[in-house]
């Protein structure tokens, strides 16, 4: 196996005192955590914070906890493109996938069809701030308050991101956020809860009085996990790991057997510096954003550099076929380029029997199109140089003069073009 200089898609790194800090955490008892726990509510202006062991245990913590205030209602509504692991916690919570399809140029909710795909059995509207990219939150908030539905703001991949002076994940009836791998803040696995309503807040205790803690052994193997990604997520290693396929790395699933645990002391002492991590994250990505996005055909880039705190930069593609080739190439040089979710929620073999007959074009052309570029620290200038270059569309020319493909500035125009 040649080791070659290999660019992961995303990285959020821990220096060693965070390291130091995470061993210490498993002989401070209960110190770190309450500490973080004040950090974050201060920081993000909430009354009630509660931390457990991944995004989407978070995600199915809330979801009980909803269905609790609300018990004759059963469906949750989601975009028909997000990552896996939103319905994976739907099914598990023993609620129902509902689907609105989304719009092609932002991800976020097809503002004409949100208020259509609403009904009598919607518990809650989950919003996705996909890659940083904050959703349209006014409108939902105003349909779901005239319909008295929960909105549920998964903000796992936009901590520390604002829209209109609001941090997102506060500004619906609750949120949460992922520290998981690659997350602008990560402790290798983890999920923090936010709200500022009683009730939920009753409800979401509620839930989470009869979780288990992590014993020290459990806590132990995930602190070596850390360990061993903080090392390979380097570019001169991260192409061992890569190369090895049991490991899966990047690969997206339909999981519902997920722990549902307790935050453990050992991954809040990883997080001692977490705002200090999370601020240098949201810069370094957006400088590496605003510079990509004035090298490339920005009409194929969703949100804006100066309001979204992207993840990754999602940029669209002139073709499923052009997506294949470009990803294959930068694999070959180590650039970093991927694409994201396989298909769209309602081609998910385990749900799509719910979803027989309908058609969500917009999602599907997402799935087929989309790829994202890596926007961490350790991406160069000769790394955006070559992807600029990899991504530079072949000069066809339609009849008006345009680069043929998804025009990512007219909404709606990914449906026109599939009709």
């Amino acid at each position: 196996m040649r080791i070659r200089r290999t660019l992961s898609p995303t990285a959020a790194p821990l220096c060693p005192a965070d390291l130091w800090k995470g061993l210490k955490g498993f002989f401070a008892g209960e110190r770190y955590l309450k500490k973080l726990e004040k950090e974050i509510k201060d920081h993000f202006g909430v009354r009630y914070v509660w931390f457990v062991s991944s995004g989407k245990a978070a995600l199915y913590v809330i979801l009980r906890a909803l269905r609790s205030l609300k018990p004759d209602r059963t469906e949750v509504l989601i975009p028909a493109y997000t990552c896996f692991s939103v319905p994976s916690a739907i099914v598990r919570a023993g609620l129902e996938v509902a689907l609105c399809d989304v719009d092609a140029s932002s991800f976020d909710f097809d503002g004409a069809l949100l208020g259509k795909s609403i009904n009598k059995r919607t518990l809650c509207v989950v919003p996705s701030h996909l890659f940083g990219i904050p959703s349209a939150m006014e409108g939902v908030v105003d349909i779901c308050r005239e319909r008295a539905v929960f909105v549920l703001e998964d903000a796992a991949q936009a901590m520390g991101v604002r829209r209109g002076g609001k941090m997102l994940g506060t500004i619906g009836d609750v949120g949460f956020f992922s520290l998981g791998r690659g997350k602008p803040v990560t402790c290798g696995s983890g999920g923090i809860i936010v709200t500022n309503s009683d009730a939920i807040g009753s409800a979401v205790d509620r839930e989470l009085s009869s979780l288990p803690l992590p014993g020290k052994a459990r806590q132990a193997r995930e602190y070596i996990k850390v360990v061993a990604m903080n090392l390979f997520i380097r570019p001169r290693l991260y192409s061992l790991p890569a190369a090895l396929p049991f490991l899966h790395l990047g690969r997206t699933v339909f999981d519902t057997r997920f722990p549902v645990m307790r935050f453990s002391p050992m991954q809040a002492g990883l997080c001692t510096t977490w705002r200090r991590r999370l601020e240098a994250a949201v810069s370094v990505r957006r400088e590496q954003a605003g510079m990509l996005w004035r090298a490339l055909d920005s009409a194929r880039i969703a949100g804006d550099p100066s309001s979204a705190g992207y993840l990754r930069l999602p940029f669209m593609t002139e073709s499923r076929e052009r997506r294949q080739r470009i990803c294959s190439t930068a694999k070959e040089r180590g650039l970093g380029i991927t694409r994201m979710y396989p298909s769209p929620i309602n081609e998910i073999s385990q749900i799509a029997h719910r979803f027989a007959g309908m058609a969500f074009p917009s999602a599907r052309l997402v799935a087929d199109r989309l790829v994202t570029l890596p926007l961490h620290r350790y991406v160069r200038d000769g790394d955006r140089d070559e992807m600029a270059r990899l991504l530079r569309p072949a000069r066809r020319v339609g009849t008006e003069g345009r680069a043929l493909g998804v025009d990512m500035a007219a909404p709606g125009v990914a449906r026109r073009e599939r009709a």
